[in-house]
């Protein structure tokens, strides 16, 4: 499942995501969804969420739905 659509994710969801600074790469950084960042409902790269980490990316793989 793509991350484009804000509906798809919540907090605490185990996602993958590219940052910033791995786009050209596309390597994929995994994580739990702390904050999800984009207001508008749908973006056609991904929604831009904040991870436990700290890390900033947009969603690529939705992983799996933990609550």
């Amino acid at each position: 499942m793509g991350g484009q659509n804000r509906n798809d994710i919540k907090t605490g969801y185990q996602v993958g995501i590219v940052l910033k600074e791995d786009q050209r790469s596309g390597e994929i950084t995994e994580g739990v969804v702390q904050n999800i960042l984009t207001k508008s409902s749908f973006h056609p790269h991904g929604i831009k969420v904040r991870l436990t980490t700290g890390e900033v990316g947009r969603v690529k793989i939705i992983k799996s739905k933990e609550e």
